[in-house]
Order: C-alpha cells, then sequence, then structure tokens
C-alpha cells in the first residue's frame, strides 16, 4: 500500500479506549480490510504523498492533508505501541534524516567521522577551511533542491576548489555543511538490517564519480567486501542509537585503510548492490519481517 492511496482508495476506521491500543481496519475499493491487530511489521519504503481531492481549495486541501498524515499516519505509527515492528520507526527516521544527529551518533558509537564545520558565517567558513589546510567539500544537509516550477533536482557533493569563495555574503543566506575530503582508496556502501551488515566495496573510475558516486553510475565498479569486525559493530550500535532496524550507510576507506563514516540513509538504495553482488538484503528484511515483534537486535 502507498500512502497515495489514502483516502482515495484505502478508508481507514480505527478506535481506541482506556486499557487499549488502537483497533480497526484498513479497506480497500473491493471490500478487502486489514485488521490493524494483526500487522505485525511496517516496512516503510518511499512513500509518496497523500493524494487529495482536487475539486478543494488550496487551502482545504493543505488541511487534509495534514489531516491525513495526523490520523492515517499517526495510528499507523502508533501500532509500534500494541508490539508492530517499524522498518523504520517514522519518529526515528526523522530524526536520523538529520546529518548533525547522525555525526554526532556515529562518533559516540566509535566510528571515525571527517572534521566537520556547519555555519551561516562567511568568515567562520573560511577560517576553518584556512586552520584545516586540507581540502574541503560542500554537502547539502537535506540532499535536494526544490525549485519555483516545483521540480526536485539532487544536490551531489562537492569539492570547494579556492576557499576565498567561502567568503561570499550569499553564504550567509542559510546553513551549510563542509567536510574535509578524504583522500580515499575506494568507498563503500554498509546496509545495515538489524544486526547483520553487508558491505559493498564501490570503485569509481571517472573523477565526478570519485568525488560522489551518484554522478555516474556508468563509471562504477562493485565488490563484495566484509568490513573489520569493529566497524562492523559499531554501524550497528549507530543504528541502534538511531533507533533504526535499517540503514544504508556510506564510508570512504582511505589510503591507510582507515574507515571513515560519512552518513547512513534510513531509507537508502540496495536493491541495485544485490543485483550486483548477490548480498542478501531482501531474505534478510524478509526474517525481520516476518520476526515482526519477537525481533530483538
Amino acid at each position: 500500500m502507498d500512502a497515495a492511496d489514502f483516502p482515495a482508495t484505502v478508508s481507514m476506521a480505527a478506535t481506541i479506549d482506556s486499557g487499549s491500543a488502537w483497533s480497526g481496519t484498513l479497506t480497500s475499493p473491493n471490500g478487502d480490510t486489514v485488521d490493524l491487530g494483526d500487522i505485525g511489521t511496517v516496512y516503510r519504503r518511499r512513500p509518496t504523498q497523500f493524494g487529495v481531492d482536487e475539486r478543494m481549495s488550496a487551502p482545504e486541501k493543505a488541511f487534509a492533508y495534514g489531516e491525513a498524515r495526523h490520523g492515517f499516519g499517526g495510528v499507523l505509527s502508533a501500532l509500534e505501541w500494541g508490539g508492530c515492528l517499524w522498518v523504520n520507526d517514522p519518529a526515528a527516521a526523522v530524526r536520523a534524516d538529520y546529518k548533525p544527529v547522525q555525526l554526532a551518533a556515529a562518533a559516540a558509537a566509535g566510528l571515525t567521522i571527517p572534521p566537520t564545520l556547519i555555519t551561516s558565517a562567511p568568515h567562520a567558513a573560511y577560517q576553518w577551511a584556512q586552520d584545516l589546510g586540507r581540502p574541503v567539500v560542500y554537502k547539502p544537509l537535506s540532499g535536494v533542491w526544490h525549485a519555483d516550477e516545483g521540480r526536485i533536482r539532487a544536490l551531489y557533493t562537492s569539492p570547494v576548489t579556492d576557499i576565498a569563495d567561502l567568503l561570499d555574503p550569499a553564504l550567509a543566506r542559510t546553513a551549510h555543511l563542509f567536510q574535509e575530503r578524504v583522500a580515499e582508496q575506494f568507498e563503500a556502501r554498509a546496509v545495515v538490517v538489524g544486526s547483520d551488515v553487508f558491505t559493498v566495496r564501490i570503485d569509481a573510475a571517472g573523477e565526478e564519480a570519485r568525488t560522489d558516486w551518484r554522478r555516474d553510475y556508468d563509471a562504477l565498479t562493485y565488490t563484495r567486501i566484509t568490513l573489520p569486525d569493529e566497524v562492523a559493530s559499531a554501524l550497528v550500535e549507530l543504528h541502534a542509537r538511531l533507533g533504526l532496524v535499517y540503514g544504508a550507510a556510506d564510508l570512504i576507506c582511505d589510503h591507510t585503510g582507515n574507515w571513515v563514516f560519512l552518513e547512513t540513509n534510513q531509507s537508502g538504495e540496495w536493491a541495485w548492490l544485490a543485483e550486483e553482488t548477490g548480498i542478501p538484503v531482501a531474505e534478510r528484511l524478509a526474517d525481520l519481517m516476518e520476526a515482526g515483534p519477537a525481533w530483538t537486535r
């Protein structure tokens, strides 16, 4: 089910009283129903926005969307209190999307992270980069840019070629994240599912892909590898600290063999890596979903 199916093609009736959890049903247009009490696991995989009636005015649409989010979304989120396992819990997923939270949790879990600055002050950015004395990259904090026309464009990691550019007054218009550019031997994506970590080495043939491998998938080759035990354990601990059952973490292995954590995506892609290398992510997710409330990390 997609969240966009509500309320146009899926309806919900749910009740709660003292001493009980939410109960009720989800109903499809043909009358098929799902009892809320029978749901043991919810796998939250990139739901799209609720579809609201186009006959409503703009303020009515905004109100209807908010009511759907807090009503329909709220009841499904509350199934956790009845023992339902979420992959991932919506509240934890929202919090984990904040890169400052991720970096603090990663450092607390014992992972190496790059020196990082978040600022809206041009002189602070310039001074930090000058004091660092090593190459710097810019990374978006949210990952996308929303154009006026309603289009969405991904923003990628970009090198800061001249730190004098950081003195541009326009930098004061919002927050920016800058990090040391780690001299990489190769990058990797580590898919964390429960207490299992499946890691794929990603080698990039082109300069753009070496800066951010998402820029040029055709330049990439993949190899399944095993992380050092201490790194894998720290990644599992990181996701436990963030309240996540699943996450796709991006790492760099530098020329000394040191592993550096960049970020984790609580809904990160994994299917193409499974096709390329055979990592059993789908099987492990199925195991978790089958276990449902009985699963423990």
